[in-house]
């Protein structure tokens, strides 16, 4: 069984048992089990969750839940070791694209041992389910965007995921639906990467719409650099024609900004740049 099937296995069978076996994984601190609320600021959603931080101390104290018989936790260190190198990989090529002086500059953000990642499974229920069936159209994940630097996820094939892109005839912005494909990873960019490419990357906004017919199962790796990694934007990436647009600020400074809103706010409004900063030639750490 490869890589990617174990943790979905592992992962059906947990959502798959009683409420007191998932509940041993909570409450969230804020990783654990959770179920329909969506942080502290009043978001909920159609949905339960399990997140993890991907530090293999931090997966052997949580992840047992997930499978009692797998006592190294080799299902979820597997899992977060190749999805970690293949955001790296995705990272040094987009450095390459940026035409930055050292391509892995962003990569290196999230390779470091202290790494903030995290990994998040989430189980959409049915109507049948144990949960309380949604509506027809109705929000299993709310509008947001992914605050780390990159995010992959992987779904099986139950579709639900949508982006928000213009229309394409100067009427604003529409939700499209990404079609569902169980061998295929969704890269996302996350709020930090806007920043550090100065706005060149555009963190997307996305939601998940709920079923009423099959479950669905989804797992994000969200790529994130240590708690005191200082967010600047790239020196590349500012000139004189595109000054910085967001000041200086750490993650952890950044995680409390997400925690202190609900999950549709804009983040990143917070952090821009007074208009008269024009150039940044710091470079992050």
């Amino acid at each position: 069984m490869g890589v990617s099937a174990s943790l979905d296995a592992a992962s059906s069978a947990f959502f798959a048992g009683p409420a007191r076996a998932k509940q041993a994984a909570g409450p969230l601190d804020p990783l654990g089990y959770g179920s329909r609320n969506i942080g502290g600021n009043g978001d909920v959603g159609e949905l339960e969750y399990l997140i993890l931080h991907t530090d293999p101390t931090a997966v052997a104290s949580k992840a047992r839940v997930i499978d009692a018989e797998d006592p190294s936790r080799v299902a979820v260190n597997e899992y977060v070791d190749a999805v970690r190198r293949l955001a790296c990989q995705v990272l040094d090529l987009l450095g390459e694209g940026l035409g930055l002086r050292d391509p892995t500059s962003l990569s290196r953000l999230i390779s470091a041992a202290d790494s903030d990642s995290l990994l998040r499974i989430n189980h959409y229920p049915t109507t049948t389910a144990t949960l309380q069936g949604p509506a027809e159209g109705s929000i299993g994940f709310g509008e947001h965007t992914d605050p780390q630097i990159l995010s992959l996820l992987r779904a099986n094939d139950v579709d639900g995921l949508q982006v928000l892109l213009p229309d394409g005839h100067g009427g604003g912005e529409q939700w499209v639906q990404v079609p569902a494909d169980p061998a295929a990873f969704f890269i996302n960019v996350g709020d930090l990467l806007q920043a550090l490419t100065n706005g060149r990357l555009v963190s997307i906004r996305h939601r998940v719409m709920a079923s009423t017919s099959r479950s669905r199962l989804s797992t994000i790796y969200f790529a994130a650099p240590p708690l005191h990694a200082r967010i600047s934007a790239l020196p590349e990436t500012v000139t004189a024609v595109t000054p910085r647009r967001y000041r200086p600020f750490t993650w952890s400074e950044y995680k409390k900004a997400m925690y202190a809103h609900r999950l549709s706010h804009n983040r990143l409004d917070h952090f821009r740049a007074p208009d008269n900063d024009a150039t940044d030639d710091d470079t992050n750490s």
